[in-house]
């Protein structure tokens, strides 16, 4: 065993002064981070415990939902504003894991959550540049059915696992952060990033930084979105490709969209090519079709997941599709 220290933060200047300790981690609910450290692949050296910090779900007379980092998934999916103005969320984090698991993951640490790539977690006989910089990635010639087609690199070609991620990015959610040089707000968009060279570097934060909050901005038509999840089995799995959407439709027209799919990259990807081709045109399914030909235009499968590529295009036809009919 590895030892660690431990202590509980009695409130964000106090997480952000203690996390600014070399080998600090911060500990939610522990869904991620603990599996990690007993696959030896998380070494912290001291964990700081945030989940008393603010896990309330402020509703703003603007309709935006101020979130706070420490409430539950499960919180979160039940809270009467997600299920009825924001209901692609809802049905992102049901889908994204069991009860038990919805029950204890808080809503910051479910942005954080690291790959599941076999070969990341295989710390004793797998090359890895994620895990260890510069050591290669045997997922490129390996087992790849379920990692990138978008957005990934000679480096690394890991997914991003999460499925409330997807929804948010959809929803141009906010992120609040609090550090050192006090607090910032980074678009959800913006806050991962892509491996490129530097695949272990997975979000824009600073040492130290502090998730605080999500914001959701107020949009008219949230109500009427969606989320699927195609994976290899009802229960408790990772998407191979996932769709979230919300889509505003009047007179046959799209006059707006939000579009982000799950599965196919190292982070939320918001198919900002698909949503330019679909806004002020008529809302068919030849339309939709040339929107997701066009955002998968750019993908590059490996050897074992070519299939994503018109697994997503057949995904966002459909989830976009059953939108269009729940307005008739």
């Amino acid at each position: 065993m590895t030892p660690f220290a431990f202590a509980r933060a009695a409130d964000a200047a106090d997480a952000v002064a203690r996390g600014n300790m070399p080998g600090t981690r911060y500990l939610g609910g522990g869904t991620n981070l603990v599996d990690l450290m007993r696959e030896t692949v998380e070494h912290p050296a001291m964990l700081v415990d945030v989940t008393g910090l603010s896990g309330a779900i402020d509703e703003r007379p603007d309709g935006s939902l101020l979130i706070g980092a420490a409430a539950t998934n499960t919180a979160l999916a039940e809270h009467r504003a997600v299920r009825t103005r924001f209901p692609l969320l809802t049905r992102a984090i049901t889908a994204g894991a069991s009860p038990q698991i919805r029950n204890m993951a808080t809503v910051g640490g479910n942005l954080l959550q690291r790959t599941r790539c076999g070969y990341f977690y295989d710390s004793d006989g797998s090359r890895c540049n994620k895990r260890e910089p510069g050591q290669g990635c045997d997922a490129l010639e390996g087992f790849n059915r379920m990692h990138a087609i978008l957005g990934a690199s000679a480096h690394c070609v890991a997914t991003h696992p999460s499925d409330m991620c997807v929804a948010l990015a959809a929803l141009d959610a906010i992120v609040h952060l609090q550090g050192t040089g006090g607090a910032r707000a980074v678009p959800l968009t913006d806050f991962h990033l892509l491996p490129e060279d530097h695949p272990e570097r997975e979000t824009v934060l600073r040492p130290g930084e502090l998730v605080t909050a999500i914001e959701l901005p107020p949009l008219g038509f949230s109500a009427r979105s969606g989320y699927r999840k195609v994976r290899d089995r009802a229960s408790y799995a990772f998407a191979l490709v996932s769709v979230a959407a919300a889509l505003d439709v009047h007179d046959g027209v799209v006059r707006d969209v939000r579009l982000a799919l799950g599965g196919v990259a190292h982070k939320p990807w918001r198919a900002w090519t698909a949503e330019g081709m679909l806004k002020g045109r008529p809302a068919t399914e030849e339309l939709f079709a040339a929107a997701a030909a066009a955002e998968l235009a750019d993908a590059r499968p490996l050897r074992d997941n070519a299939f994503k590529i018109d697994l997503a295009r057949r995904a966002i036809v459909a989830v976009l599709g059953g939108l269009v009919d729940t307005r008739s």
